[in-house]
């Protein structure tokens, strides 16, 4: 089966990202690559998925982030943004909300690399933690 992008639906995420890359054919391919990459490096065990429809998703015990792609900008939702530290204020979007933060990436802007591979490590550790067992006490 082919979806109307022309994505097949039974290829596994990583090539859906790959074609979802080539058919955007622009800045915001290039982009998305680029934060594709940064995430692999940020953490090598990451797990790639697809979801709501053509959405890229990056897991590590849970979500990580998505990688929506606009007109205007490739915005990075961090699921659990709220509860983690940005320091450098790479965050720019869904400021207010409780649980989720994203960073927005317009064309022609740079990335900071070092920030977003931070961001990403306190994503993984935050979901990671959640995960651990509860240690229990000894009599």
């Amino acid at each position: 089966m082919t979806t109307a992008t022309g994505n097949s639906t039974d290829l596994p995420a990583p090539e859906r990202i790959d074609a979802r890359i080539r058919e955007l054919g622009d800045w915001r391919g290039e982009t998305l690559a680029k934060v594709r990459r940064l995430i692999h490096q940020a953490d090598p065990d990451v797990v790639e998925t697809w979801k709501w429809r053509g959405v890229p998703v990056w897991e590590h015990d849970g979500i990580i982030c998505t990688g929506e792609t606009y007109k205007t900008a490739v915005k990075l939702t961090f699921a659990r943004g709220a509860a983690l530290e940005d320091p450098s204020g790479l965050f720019t979007s869904s400021l207010e909300g409780n649980v989720r933060r994203a960073v927005d990436i317009r064309e022609g802007e740079a990335i900071d690399k070092d920030a977003l591979k931070a961001l990403v490590r306190a994503a993984v550790a935050l979901n990671t933690a959640k995960r651990a067992p509860k240690k229990t006490k000894d009599a």
